[in-house]
């Protein structure tokens, strides 16, 4: 019998790199299927339907918030965001991990829901750089970049939640960390349980017993 999948949340600081690291992450790591979520914010250049995000508008969000298909949903820079209830229930059932990119909220309303799903906070190395970064992208104007800045350092106050904590120095050796951490937590024993309890069975009732020559 094949365990149920692990659950697992991504977040991190708008230009800390998660989306980066998320790309090479999936890209290394089999069995691993990525959550695309709804949002209601218009794509940006280069964004694919469907694969970036599902762009949808307020009022069809609206409709599916209402028919309870989100596992979780949050109101992030004044457009709502939500993660699919069937995807996420589906893979997780057939063993299939599944990857969530979401923020500080939608991460503790995951934690309420699975308590045992593994969060993973990346952080730019400091404030500074962080900084550089959002200017660096040239996605946001000043405002907007000074309000990213404000909510990452809201959002650097919950790193507590989360159980795993990468800081984003250096692209490759971040994406090997959360690697290690993916598949670190497939082994674990309580993930495997049924298939622990079939070895042991193969062992009999006496330990003595020598093996079929």
């Amino acid at each position: 019998m094949k365990p149920t999948g692990n659950l697992i949340v991504i977040s991190a600081p708008s230009g800390a790199g998660k989306t980066s690291i998320v790309r090479r992450v999936l890209a290394e790591i089999p069995d691993l299927r990525f959550s695309v979520s709804y949002t209601t914010r218009p794509p940006r250049q280069g964004e694919v339907h469907g694969k970036d995000y599902f762009f949808v508008d307020a009022e069809t969000f609206r409709k599916m918030q209402s028919g309870n298909e989100f596992y979780e949903w949050a109101e992030v820079y004044g457009q709502l965001k939500g993660t699919s209830r069937r995807f996420v229930e589906k893979h997780l059932t057939a063993g299939t991990d599944v990857l969530l990119d979401i923020d500080v909220q939608g991460a503790k309303i995951v934690k309420k829901i699975k308590n045992n799903a593994i969060l993973i906070f990346i952080t730019p190395p400091s404030y500074p750089e962080l900084a550089r970064r959002l200017r660096g992208r040239g996605l946001d104007d000043e405002e907007q970049i000074h309000r990213r800045l404000r909510t990452a350092y809201q959002e650097m106050g919950d790193i507590e939640m989360y159980d795993y904590f990468v800081v984003n120095e250096d692209l490759a050796s971040s994406c090997r960390q959360v690697e290690s951490i993916i598949l670190a937590n497939r082994c674990r024993r309580e993930n495997n349980r049924q298939i622990m309890e079939n070895i042991l069975a193969t062992f009999g009732d006496n330990a003595d017993v020598e093996a079929t020559q």
